[in-house]
């Protein structure tokens, strides 16, 4: 009797075969990918040439370890393990590494990064800067023991020898050498006595002038105040750092050469500008003014000149006269306002003085009420203890005290008895 298998038991038998199959366990396989949209975390996309499709799977840790973009249509090389997936049926592989195929994974990286900054307009020639004429005091960035230090050095003091030159050491090539390249731009641009700055080192591989092409290198270029020249590799070698420089050059000596003159012939020629320009431009402000002169001889103030001041004398009359009215009537309204003031002032102080008389004679009459002479001559006496306190009352005295008795015409000494 024939015996029947369900799918699952089918399909679980299938994905055994391809897990303990030694020549699917690691295959190398070369395709383009297919039907990519960038997910979250973990990448799932398909494998095709022109007469198969194969789904793939990337896991999130492989997939950040990758130094550029997966596109849409790219050819590429997979290393990774063939898998069934029972859910559905369909079998596909689990990429373990992957590299672009026939052109270097920098290589795409330079052109994705290339084509990101472009759209950003980092290399738009409206941001570069000219450089100036005379370099006094020149920055570079490279390493200290290359032959591009020694190639400025030696055409700059040839060409223009009151140039100061100030090397910022610098790794230009292999792990942290952005970093560092990136860092002694922006330091050499915070200063504000550099008149330029040179960045470079020589020839190399696309590995070796890597450095040069990462993004924290270009925009520390595109954001610099000094105006750079960029000197990297050999005449056919191409960084990004080229694109974002204020000019390229194609040796360390071409590029001390574009950041210094010619002293005799530059020199020349800028004296001879310089005359050219002074010359026009005295020219034209003497012109000027002999134009200005013409006008103001030719005006009416110079041929009448009383106009000058008959609009002003006539002005000063009428001030004058103004001024005339405003006093008089000044004067007649504070007078009235004495008088008026006169005639109510002097009845209230009159009848003030009188209340204050009436007032005083009072408060003087109190006062003699209070004199103890007064009192003593109608009679009366003061008597006082031997401390000369006043005795008050009986109880303020005992036998034996003695007493002074003060009376109108003189003092009476007792006893207490």
């Amino acid at each position: 009797m024939t015996e029947y298998l369900s799918v699952s038991t089918l399909t679980k038998y299938l994905k055994a075969k391809f897990d303990r199959d030694p020549y699917l366990e690691r295959v190398y396989l070369t395709g383009e990918i297919s039907n990519f949209r960038q997910r979250p975390n973990h990448q799932y996309f398909a494998l095709k040439d022109e007469g198969a499709v194969i789904q793939a799977t990337m896991w999130a840790g492989q997939f950040r370890k990758l130094d550029f973009k997966l596109e849409e249509g790219m050819k590429v090389l997979v290393v990774g393990r063939i898998s069934i997936y029972p859910a559905n049926g369909s079998y596909s592989i689990n990429i373990e590494s992957l590299v672009p195929d026939g052109v270097g994974a920098l290589a795409i990286k330079f052109e994705q990064l290339k084509k990101k900054l472009t759209l950003e307009g980092l290399f738009d020639s409206k941001w570069k800067q000219n450089l100036p004429q005379f370099s006094h005091k020149i920055a570079v960035v490279t390493s200290p023991s290359g032959a591009v230090i020694r190639d400025i050095i030696t055409t700059v003091s040839r060409r223009f020898p009151m140039s100061e030159i100030v090397l910022y050491p610098t790794k230009v090539q292999g792990e942290g050498s952005a970093e560092e390249i990136a860092t002694n731009i922006r330091r050499a641009s915070s200063r504000t006595d550099f008149d330029v700055m040179i960045i470079g080192r020589g020839g190399g591989s696309i590995e070796d002038l890597w450095g040069f092409n990462e993004e924290i290198v270009v925009r520390a270029i595109f954001e610099s105040r000094i105006p750079i020249i960029s000197s990297v590799g050999h005449e056919t070698d191409v960084t990004l750092a080229d694109f974002a420089a204020d000019s390229r050059a194609a040796t360390p000596t071409a590029a001390a050469e574009l950041a210094t003159p010619n002293t005799k012939i530059d020199l020349l020629s800028w004296t001879a500008e310089q005359q050219n320009r002074l010359t026009n431009r005295l020219s034209a402000l003497i012109n000027l003014k002999r134009e200005q002169v013409d006008k103001l001889s030719n005006s009416v103030v110079f041929r009448q000149p009383e106009r000058l001041y008959d609009g002003h004398l006539q002005k000063l009359d009428r001030l004058t006269e103004r001024l005339s009215v405003l006093t008089e009537n000044k004067l007649a309204t504070s007078q009235h306002r004495y008088e008026l003031s006169a005639t109510k002032l002097v009845p209230a102080y009159t009848k003030i003085i009188e209340h204050k008389k009436n007032l005083t004679e009072r408060l003087y009459q109190s006062l003699l009420l209070l004199d103890i002479s007064k009192i003593k001559a109608r009679g009366f006496s003061v008597i006082t203890d031997n401390e000369g306190k006043i005795v008050k009352s009986v109880k303020d005295v005992k036998t034996g005290d003695k007493i002074e008795i003060g009376l109108s015409d003189g003092t009476v000494s007792a006893q207490i008895q």
